[in-house]
């Protein structure tokens, strides 16, 4: 039994019912008829290489995908996919190095669209002390590492309410981006057990900064308490398809006492 690709009018409709635009719309925002577009989507109307990015950029699809829908027609990829430790990539990794390591001594990773470990600072070493190394074997995935039951789970003290950020979070992801892999981890991480003596899930009404933001809350090996506020730097107007992927976690304080734990850490694997 074969299955048939789908043809470039099938992607144009998946992507814009995804983003939840009428043809109408989608049409007025190309510069375009709405018939045009109905004879695109429904095959009757062969587009141009450019009307395709035109289309694409509109629905706001991921490189990736942009570059799927010019092989559906039949024409040559426009976005490049070059890997991290490529000699184009030199320069831009060496952003990204410098960007981690002036964030010491707070801990900052980079990771790809499916949440694999590229790059790291110093600090982040320290999070990790203790976790079964069979987590740690690269590639290794960040989320699995951080919610599995071998790897930093029983260490958050606050579980129940970060498992439901990240869940949250690669559901938005996946909603994105279309990428049945991230929907496959989803469904793994969602399987993992809920670490025993786990606290309940406080409500974001009283739950700690006023539900505000969702802090990482992580017990050290040697018992101290870490609370970090994490955010996500990603490159502005990528052309290749493995920088538009990337995204940088960095973690901050959120009180004195998590500041100078990260101080003394830094101080003793620099001594």
């Amino acid at each position: 039994m074969t299955t048939s690709s789908p043809t470039p009018g099938q992607l144009l409709k998946e992507w814009r019912q995804r983003r939840r635009l009428s043809q109408l719309a989608l049409a007025a925002e190309a510069d375009i008829s709405q018939r045009h577009l109905s004879f695109v989507e429904s095959g009757r109307a062969t587009p141009s290489r450019e009307m395709l990015l035109r289309l694409a950029e509109q629905l706001g699809a991921p490189l990736r995908e942009r570059n799927r829908l010019l092989l559906a027609a039949g024409y040559a990829p426009a976005f490049g996919e070059r890997g991290i430790d490529a000699p184009e990539f030199e320069t831009i990794r060496g952003v990204i190095e410098r960007l981690l390591a002036s964030h010491a001594p707070y801990p900052a990773l980079a990771v790809d669209r499916h949440w694999h470990l590229l790059l790291a600072n110093r600090p982040l070493g320290a999070m990790l002390d203790g976790i079964d190394a069979e987590l740690l074997k690269p590639p290794f995935n960040v989320l699995r590492l951080t919610l599995h039951p071998r790897g930093l789970a029983p260490r958050i003290r606050n579980f129940r309410e970060w498992r439901a950020h990240i869940l949250e979070r690669l559901a938005r992801q996946a909603e994105t981006t279309a990428d049945p892999a991230l929907i496959e981890l989803a469904e793994e991480l969602k399987g993992y057990p809920i670490p025993a003596g786990a606290r309940p899930h406080l409500a974001r009404a009283t739950s700690t900064h006023g539900g505000i933001v969702v802090p990482l809350e992580l017990t050290m090996p040697d018992g101290r308490v870490l609370s970090l506020l994490s955010t996500t730097t990603v490159f502005g107007t990528p052309l290749d398809i493995t920088l538009e992927e990337l995204a940088i976690e960095s973690f901050f304080p959120t009180d004195a006492a998590t500041q100078e734990v990260l101080q003394q850490l830094a101080a003793a694997s620099s001594g």
